[in-house]
């Protein structure tokens, strides 16, 4: 009897310390060593949200439930907070270098602590110590600073030229997406240009679609940049580039990482989609769903790698932060959601201020609103209607409201142009507004009011243009509560090896640990 008591206490206790009544310890578990985390800068719930519904409008699904990003199907949804050290309301420096390395800083420093002393390794770094390979995507320059907090450490943002240099000695085996905004010292041009210094180490650099098509597996150490993009070297938004040909996407470059790091040994890869960000700044949800949307379409690439290796893959795609208070509600829509009305913008705040900017160059003394509307209706859909139209118009949508849906699909139709001719034209007090925007737009920069009432109508931002996208944004039912980042938390998706330990509620910094953890590069 006391042999077999024996027998059954050690077979207990051999359980609870991990093995089995054999003796052979239990298997350990799995380690994903293709780790992909994409960061939609400045995407929080609403902007999901709203690439979802208008997802759902575009596909003509009735319940927008079922339609669905990439990025919400994955079996672990959690949410986490993203305070830094300076305030509750971070910024993308401090909120990338969280969970680039899992500490907190203050806003502007990048891979260091708050007193600019101590640098922080990141996953990326030891990721590469470890024998895998390295890719850095994202849509803005590549010197930003999403992405210089996974390669680079310094005290501010806005060393730029430190970072690109960084960057071109860093070792990783993949960049794409933008361009480098700072290649050369601006105080001391003795200084070595950062691409040069990159090509001198042995990078492949490509900046067009031709030797972007050319790179092939086995290419070692790339860095490839989109012809197109704007003053800041970002790459233009995805709504200003329908059709181009030489426009590469940020799926496209997700999917050239992917064929260029995909070895036996594993990998690691941060993707940002960083004019989410800047869309939200600009209060233009137009820009910032057709981003998110091509953000999705990245998360997608990283799927379908995924499903030919499931048993050594996660992928995490979180926000660094949410920008602009963005909200599916709107006092002058009250109940109601019309976000299918954001397809009838056709260009971003950006592309619309340039259309507008040759306008002013060629009336400088005789500028007048008028001129502008037939812009105005191709860039946004919106339009005013004489008061007579109007009239008839309003009183045509209230009769068929009363009448009901109609069976007959013609005049049904018919009824639905006419309601929707009604709700895109301008009121008598959008008008107003748009013409007080108007005179701030061809007012010289250095003219207009700096007052704070001023800041909060249009953020800094072009007049005309922003107060553009809040009329077409409230006709949509969309609203937003600032030009800035909000201290909101943030969603946090997840699908392959330990996927479920990002359910819940936790701080922006677990997500390091967490990846850490189940890559294996804790050791």
């Amino acid at each position: 009897m006391k042999k077999k008591m024996s027998m059954f206490v050690l077979a207990l206790s051999l359980i609870l310390a991990g093995g089995n009544v054999f003796g052979s310890p239990s298997s350990e578990p799995a380690k994903a060593k293709y780790v992909f985390v994409f960061i939609g800068d400045g995407m929080g719930v609403a902007q999901r949200n709203a690439a979802e519904l208008y997802l759902a409008d575009k596909r003509g699904i009735s319940r927008p439930e079922e339609a669905k990003l990439v990025m919400n199907t994955f079996p672990a949804q959690g949410m986490n907070t993203t305070y830094d050290l300076s305030s509750v309301i971070p910024d993308s420096a401090s909120t990338a270098t969280a969970i680039a390395t899992g500490n907190k800083t203050k806003s502007g420093v990048i891979g260091m602590d708050a007193e600019q002393k101590v640098s922080y390794e990141n996953i990326a770094e030891k990721a590469k110590k470890k024998g895998w390979k390295v890719g850095i995507v994202s849509s803005v320059s590549l010197d930003h600073a999403t992405p210089a907090a996974f390669y680079a450490h310094v005290p501010s943002r806005k060393q730029m030229y430190d970072i690109s240099m960084q960057l071109a000695n860093s070792g990783f085996d993949y960049f794409g997406g933008g361009q480098i905004l700072q290649t050369k010292d601006k105080k001391d041009e003795s200084k070595p240009d950062a691409v040069e210094t990159a090509k001198n180490n042995g990078y492949t650099v490509t900046t067009d679609r031709a030797g972007f098509e050319s790179l092939k597996k086995g290419t070692a150490k790339v860095i490839a940049m989109n012809k197109l993009v704007d003053e800041d070297r970002a790459m233009y938004y995805a709504l200003d580039q329908a059709g181009s040909q030489e426009y590469i996407g940020l799926p496209e470059f997700v999917a050239k990482g992917i064929e260029l790091l995909d070895n036996p040994d594993g990998f690691f890869m941060m993707v940002e989609g960083g004019k989410i960000d800047w869309a939200c700044h600009a209060n233009d949800a137009a820009a910032s769903i057709h981003d998110t949307l091509a953000f999705d379409a990245a998360v997608a690439e990283a799927v379908k790698f995924y499903e030919k290796h499931p048993q050594e893959t996660l992928i995490v795609v979180t926000g660094d932060h949410e920008t602009g208070g963005m909200t599916i509600g709107f006092a002058g829509t009250r109940y109601s959601s019309f976000v299918d009305k954001i397809k009838y913008q056709k260009m971003s705040y950006i592309e619309f201020g340039k259309r507008l900017e040759e306008y002013k160059k060629a009336h400088v003394s005789d500028a007048k609103f008028e001129d502008v509307l037939p812009l105005i209706k191709e860039a946004f859909g919106l339009y005013v209607l004489r008061a007579e139209e109007k009239a008839g118009l309003e009183k045509s949508v209230a009769e068929g409201k009363a009448e009901g849906a109609s069976d007959d699909a013609k005049k049904a139709a018919k009824e639905a142009e006419k309601t929707l001719k009604y709700s895109m034209a301008l009121t008598d007090t959008e008008v107003q507004v748009l013409k007080e925007a108007f005179l701030q737009s061809v007012t010289g920069e250095k003219e207009r009011a700096k007052d704070d009432q001023t800041f909060l109508l249009y953020g800094g931002y072009e007049p005309l243009a922003v107060k553009l996208t809040t009329v077409l944004n409230n006709k949509s039912g969309i609203a937003w509560t600032s030009y800035s980042h909000t201290g909101v938390p943030v969603q946090t998706s997840a699908i392959g090896v330990g996927a479920d330990t990002f359910n819940g509620y936790y701080d922006q910094t677990d997500i390091y640990s967490k990846m850490m953890k189940i890559s294996g590069l804790t050791g």
